[in-house]
């Protein structure tokens, strides 16, 4: 059993269309400690199952490929705890892929090399390769290449979906930013990512960093005014994500948000 935490884009600067159809991207990409329950068991018969979440489709392809590499014909059981939201910019789905990833591998005679589980990783989704590291990354290329990244941890987060919201596909949101001219500008702006990392040493520092490229909503202002010292929208929304000092307004600030929407306070992973 493994505990698949959500994350969070502490900045997302968003670049033109690669030759490959995907977008150049630089992203701080952070775990917090709320988390899906994934649980990968052998099973007899010659086909995965994926039971808790019918609707998943990735953990299922993250087997699929963990087979075809090892050259195996083991299959697979797979609970999921779905606490998650889904299709909400948190990376849900790709956080299980991972665990699934790791546990299945695991119970192969010869487990596959890091290296190995890497790449399908990537092959998978672009925040897959994250999950299946630790700590605090930089994610450049596609998002899949990873750096690690230290930063300060002594904050709460409060995440929230705001009743009504609902994510456009993924490849609609890059479809309106490319139709707003949405990558003009991106080597300055991703020279400034790297300038305000550079600068980082304290948690208020984290307000320096630019903010989403991808997705704004006005709704970041609520968040402030409760307290946040930095808000945004993570990943390609619609959550927003709210970065509090003191861990008292963060729960209240959660408790007040949640009568508009789901909301929920917690932590980074580093941070415990």
């Amino acid at each position: 059993m493994t505990e698949a935490p959500a994350k969070i884009n502490l900045s997302l600067i968003v670049g033109p269309r690669r030759a490959d159809g995907k977008h150049e991207v630089l992203t701080v990409l952070e775990r917090v400690g709320l988390t899906d329950t994934v649980t990968v068991e052998r099973a007899p018969g010659g086909r995965s199952e994926v039971v808790g979440f019918p609707d998943d489709t990735i953990v299922r392809a993250a087997l699929e490929s963990l087979r075809d590499a090892a050259g195996c014909d083991t299959s697979f059981l797979v609970t999921i705890d779905k606490r998650i939201p889904l299709a909400a910019g948190l990376g849900g789905g790709s956080s299980d892929a991972a665990a699934a990833l790791r546990q299945a591998n695991a119970l192969l005679a010869s487990p596959l090399p890091d290296a190995e589980l890497l790449r399908l990783g990537a092959g998978l989704g672009a925040d897959v390769p994250f999950f299946l590291e630790d700590g605090t990354r930089l994610g450049s290329g596609d998002g899949s290449t990873l750096a690690p990244l230290t930063l300060p941890t002594g904050y709460v987060v409060v995440l929230w979906l705001p009743e009504g919201e609902s994510k456009r596909s993924t490849a609609d949101v890059y479809a309106a930013f490319d139709d707003r001219g949405g990558a003009d500008g991106f080597a300055a702006r991703r020279q400034a990512l790297l300038d305000a990392l550079a600068g980082v040493s304290t948690v208020d520092d984290l307000a320096d960093l630019p903010h989403n490229d991808l997705v704004t909503s006005p709704l970041s202002a609520e968040l402030a005014r409760l307290g946040a010292f930095r808000a945004d929208v993570t990943g390609a929304g619609p959550t927003l994500y709210g970065l509090f000092t003191d861990p008292d307004e963060a729960r209240r600030a959660a408790a007040r948000l949640s009568r508009r929407g789901w909301a929920y306070a917690t932590t980074t992973l580093e941070e415990g």
